[in-house]
This record gives C-alpha cells, sequence and structure tokens, in this order.
C-alpha cells in the first residue's frame, strides 16, 4: 500500500531478472534488507555476461520504499524509463536498462501459484478449471474448453498438450470459424489433386498433420452442420479419408475443442449435433472470464510482458498500477489485457500508477501518456528533492539534469526547494 509519503512501501523479496533480445540471461533473489551487485564478472551476486555489462555494473539494496539502485560506474551506464540513473530509490515493477540489457524488479510473493505448463494462477475458479486440465492431460481424453472469447482457451489447449505424453509430436490448430464453408473439409481432412477447382497437387489435413500429437479445432461451434458428421466419423473410427480420395488413413490424434457459444443452446436450436458435442465433451472444462479471476492480472502482465520480448524493454509497472489493473472490468478479456499492454509499451507509458486504462473501447493514449508522464515527472522531483535535502542544485547535479529545467519542473508541479 502507498504509505502517507507517497513511497510504496513493501517486505516481499524481489525477483532480479535479467534479459536481452528476448531472452533471460540471469535472475536473482533480492532478500528484504539484502543487497546484490550485478556485472559481468564472477564474484557478483548476479553475473550477466553481455558486452554491454560492465564488470561492476550496478548495485541494488531492499529497502521498505523500495528498492535503491547505485550505477558502479558503468561503461553503458544504468537508465530509468529514459532517464540516467546514477543512484535512485526505484519501485517493485520497475525496470532499468543497462545499454540493450533489461533488468526487471519483481515482487516475489508468497507462492500460491498453481501452474500448468504456461498456465499460472492465484484465482480458486481458475484453480479448479487447471486441476481439472491437469488430471485429463496424461490421460489421453478428448477435451471440450468453453469461455468467453479472450479468456485464453488456446493457452489451455497448449497447456494440457505440454503436460501430456504427446508433448514431443505436433500442436495443430484450426480455428473452425476462420475458413470458407466449401473448403471447410479440405483443411480437416485433406484433400487429393484435382479433388476440385485449384486443388493442383495433393494436400494432408490438419488430422493427419496432427499425427501422433495433439489436434486443436478452436471455435468447433463455427463449424457448418454438413459438415459435423464427417467430423464424428473420424472421431469415432480414428480413421479419416481425403477429399476426392477413396482410401481411409489411420489417425493417432489427440482432440481438444474449443467455443466461445453455448452448444447445449445451438443443439436445442438443432445447428449442432447432440452427438458430437458428447463425443467432444468427454472432459468439460469452463474456462472463467478474466473478471472473475482479477487476482490473476499480475501473473498474466508479467506473462504478457515477458512475450513480448523486445518490444516491452524498459517498460514498467508499478505495483499501484497493477492494483489498478486489478480493479478493471476487462469485458475483452486477456486478450484485451494483452492489447491494452501491447499499446501501452508502444506509447511509451512506462509509469502508469496514476492512469488506469479507460473504460470505453477506444481510450484517448496521448492524454492517457501525458497524465502518466506528469505523475512520473512529479514523483521523481519530489524523491531527488528530499534526497538532496531541498538543495535545487545538489538535485539536478545527483540527476543529471539541467538546473533551469529542474526549476521550471519544480514551478509546474508546485515543488519548491532552495
Amino acid at each position: 500500500m502507498p504509505a502517507d509519503d507517497g513511497t510504496l512501501r513493501t517486505t516481499a523479496a524481489v525477483r532480479v531478472t535479467a534479459r536481452a533480445e528476448g531472452k533471460e540471461l540471469a535472475h536473482a533473489v533480492l532478500q528484504p534488507g539484502g543487497e546484490l551487485s550485478l556485472g559481468s564478472e564472477d564474484g557478483n551476486t548476479m553475473v550477466v555476461k553481455h558486452p554491454q555489462v560492465s564488470r561492476r555494473h550496478l548495485l541494488l539494496r531492499h529497502l521498505a520504499a523500495g528498492v535503491l539502485a547505485k550505477d558502479l560506474g558503468s561503461k553503458n551506464g544504468t537508465r530509468l524509463q529514459d532517464a540516467k540513473l546514477t543512484e535512485a530509490l526505484v519501485p517493485v515493477g520497475a525496470a532499468l536498462l543497462l545499454g540493450a540489457v533489461e533488468v526487471r524488479l519483481e515482487a516475489l510473493e508468497a507462492d500460491d501459484v498453481t501452474r500448468l505448463g504456461p498456465l499460472e494462477t492465484r484465482s480458486p475458479v481458475m484453480k479448479k478449471a487447471v486441476d481439472l486440465l491437469a488430471r485429463a492431460a496424461p490421460k489421453d481424453v478428448t477435451i471440450l474448453l468453453e469461455g468467453e472469447t479472450g479468456t485464453g482457451k488456446d493457452v489451455c489447449a497448449r497447456a494440457v498438450h505440454a503436460a501430456s505424453a504427446r508433448a514431443n509430436k505436433p500442436l495443430e490448430t484450426v480455428d473452425c470459424g476462420a475458413f470458407a464453408r466449401e473448403l471447410a473439409a479440405a483443411e480437416l481432412f485433406g484433400h487429393e489433386k484435382g479433388a476440385f477447382t485449384g486443388a493442383d497437387r495433393a494436400r494432408a489435413g490438419a488430422f493427419e498433420r496432427a499425427t501422433g500429437g495433439t489436434l486443436f479445432l478452436d471455435e468447433v461451434g463455427e463449424l457448418p452442420l454438413e459438415l459435423q458428421p464427417l467430423l464424428l466419423r473420424v472421431l469415432e473410427s480414428r480413421t479419416v479419408k481425403r477429399v476426392g480420395g477413396d482410401t481411409w488413413l489411420p489417425i493417432d490424434v489427440r482432440v481438444i475443442a474449443a467455443t466461445h457459444r453455448d452448444l447445449d443452446a445451438q443443439v436445442k436450436a438443432g445447428t449442432f449435433r447432440a452427438d458430437l458435442l458428447h463425443r467432444l465433451a468427454v472432459v468439460r472444462v469452463r474456462v472463467p472470464k478474466l473478471s472473475e479471476r482479477l487476482e490473476d492480472v499480475p501473473l498474466l502482465a508479467r506473462a504478457i510482458l515477458s512475450s513480448l520480448g523486445e518490444r516491452a524493454r524498459g517498460f514498467s509497472l508499478s505495483p499501484t498500477t497493477l492494483s489498478l489493473l486489478e480493479s478493471q472490468p476487462w469485458p475483452g478479456n486477456v486478450r484485451e489485457l494483452r492489447n491494452f499492454l501491447e499499446r501501452a509499451t508502444a506509447v511509451g507509458l512506462e509509469d502508469q500508477t496514476r492512469t488506469p486504462p479507460a473504460d470505453t473501447a477506444t481510450p484517448d493514449y496521448a492524454e492517457a501518456r501525458d497524465r502518466a508522464l506528469e505523475a512520473f515527472e512529479r514523483d521523481f522531483a519530489v524523491f531527488i528533492l528530499k534526497r538532496a535535502d531541498g538543495n535545487v542544485s545538489r538535485a539536478a547535479r545527483e540527476a543529471g539534469m539541467n538546473r533551469a529545467y529542474l526549476h521550471r519542473l519544480l514551478k509546474r508541479h508546485g515543488l519548491s526547494g532552495t
């Protein structure tokens, strides 16, 4: 929680992770009250082998108000949000730049996280889903994933595949709503040369391509009704016949299907076959929407930023920002959170501690960026002025800023010094 002086009090250990070009170079844990030296030479607490990291580059000290970061006279320097850092108190959640190397500071809280491959959750409702997936994964049964668009059903499918005996075999994904009706059968089952106009060569379908592995049928509720009995026959017989072919080929494929539709309602409406639903839903798992698992937002944000690689280098999410993100409704679910973070990294919202995402579908990111930068400027000015005992010249010198510029900054934010 923020203290009265605006700083963030934390007693959690901090995970320090160094990355470059989207790859992790090293990591270490900074305990409360402890310190950590980072550099390229052996003997540092955290050794980061990279040409832009000096032999003794950075010292980190865990304080109640955050992490005190001190550059040790490195060649390429240390930067925080595009500002050169000599010594500064940085919040947990910040990302420092050592040349091309990103050093991210993240709170290492009590590990109450349930994991299955890429899935991580602290949410009781999501833990139920993950537990069911974990028990089903090694048993090779067909799984039906149900949930709103953007809840991460594809990640669930990847997690099941990775936890199964088929993990080293192909994971083939087919979006059942993405191809034209007349080509749907060919996409799933393959076709022979000359089977239809444009079929100038034979081609294996998704079932054949996934042989030995897993076939993920995304948005299976979009399958045309006339194709559903063909899919049912393949699932029951474990054989497939290409369009225009005469031979039934044996297949060895585990099927995971997903839909955002209410298939029970579609069965009643006559647009989805009941026997196909029964065949697909051997294990039926509901993937909760993000508003039901808001405690997972920090975990999801960390995973998303990690997946963005170089695009997110140097981007920071403070604990206060994460709290704000946890308070949002996220009607677009995890996909909306990912889109927000991608846009935020693109426009430079390094600090959003006072700028929650807009509830509208088209938020004004220029305005959000200005507000975020204004908040950062004020917080930074307060911090360096306090460290310099109110002496503006000393504060400007320690921050590597022009004294006149710092005076203007203080005036703009209603601050004063000597």
